[in-house]
């Protein structure tokens, strides 16, 4: 094999990883992080609950 051949194909190669990644990671099936995507405000309404220290009185 000579050397623009094997780029050639190189070049093939990296395209055809490189289009099987930007598939993988932009397809549809994002519906499986929805629960996970919302952990950040599960405990937004407890966040004006007083703190233990708060709640004892002397």
């Amino acid at each position: 094999m000579d050397l623009p051949l094997l780029r050639g194909l190189m070049t093939v190669v990296m395209l055809l990883t490189f289009l099987s990644l930007f598939l993988w990671v932009f397809r549809g099936g994002k519906h499986r992080f929805d629960d996970a995507a919302k952990l950040p405000f599960a405990d937004a309404d407890d966040a004006h609950s007083p703190t233990d220290s708060e709640a004892r009185t002397p």
